[in-house]
């Protein structure tokens, strides 16, 4: 009779056990609650709750998160509305706290997210704000990681993801930008010209420099060359007065200045001369010599 009391009893007392055993995964944490009140948080392994007394108020993921917050419309410095949205990597450091800190914590961290941003971009103007994405998501990494402390969230990360100014402002902007393109062009052409003249102006003072060269070398070779013929010449003369000289030395200076003298004479229009037969040998003796050297 007591086995069909107790069988009852162990088969209810089983079923509480099994149905009271937690596993808490990995990178889970469980906040569980006594009675309502706070008990402890659960981490990793095989756990075993009290029923009826203990329940799992929270499960917790402790990874990274990442959150993509609708845009939102901001005012700058200098007046002028824009659509930024972003984007925030957070992790949960301390699950009661996530837990009892905070109601709706995306919720708080999208309007913290939105309030921070207006307050930053508030501060710059419209060219700033396009060109200071590393302040701005550096700036609200730092405030909302210490607005979000108290409710056990770290932020890792805070990114702006699009800037969108009004449609105006957008057209300004690429009338701008095609417009610094065409200055940019037209600089390129222009140096790309005066490259180009340069090369040409470095190549017609080299042609002329190596032309010049050529004619003083030509000149110079003439010179010489020049210079080498009256030199021998002089060198043939001066053989032909030498062999005269050792043929018959004194009759031969005497027929010389004879000669001499009858040329100067024959300068004279009036003059007739009568040239003796021996100077008229040395004569014809003396051109064929010239002719001699002329060959």
């Amino acid at each position: 009779m007591l086995w069909y009391v107790a069988l009852p009893l162990i088969l209810i007392a089983l079923y509480l056990l099994v149905t009271n055993i937690r596993i808490v995964p990995q990178s889970q944490a469980y906040v569980i609650e006594r009675l309502g009140a706070y008990k402890e948080t659960w981490n990793t392994g095989l756990r075993l709750k009290v029923p009826f007394i203990e329940r799992v108020a929270q499960r917790v993921s402790l990874k990274e998160r990442v959150v993509d917050f609708a845009p939102q419309p901001v005012i700058t410095k200098d007046n002028v509305t824009m659509m930024i949205d972003t984007v925030v990597y957070f992790q949960i450091t301390d699950p009661k706290l996530f837990t009892y800190g905070v109601e709706n914590p995306l919720s708080a961290i999208e309007n913290l997210t939105a309030t921070t941003l207006r307050n930053i971009i508030g501060d710059l103007e419209l060219d700033e704000s396009l060109t200071s994405r590393d302040l701005i998501n550096t700036q609200m990494r730092s405030i909302l990681d210490e607005a979000t402390d108290p409710w056990g969230i770290k932020v890792n990360r805070v990114e702006l993801k699009n800037i969108l100014p009004p449609k105006d402002i957008q057209e300004a902007m690429e009338k701008q930008m095609r417009a610094e393109r065409e200055r940019r062009e037209a600089i390129l052409r222009a140096e790309g010209t005066k490259r180009s003249a340069i090369l040409i102006a470095e190549g017609e003072k080299a042609s002329q420099i190596l032309e010049a060269e050529a004619y003083r070398d030509a000149t110079i070779k003439r010179a010489q060359g020049d210079s080498d013929a009256i030199l021998m010449v002089q060198r043939a003369t001066a053989d032909g007065v030498k062999a005269l000289l050792e043929a018959a030395p004194q009759d031969v200076i005497v027929k010389l200045k004879g000669l001499e003298s009858l040329t100067k004479m024959a300068e004279t229009p009036s003059a007739k001369l009568i040239i003796p037969s021996e100077l008229a040998g040395l004569a014809g003796l003396a051109a064929s010599a010239k002719e001699i050297i002329k060959e």
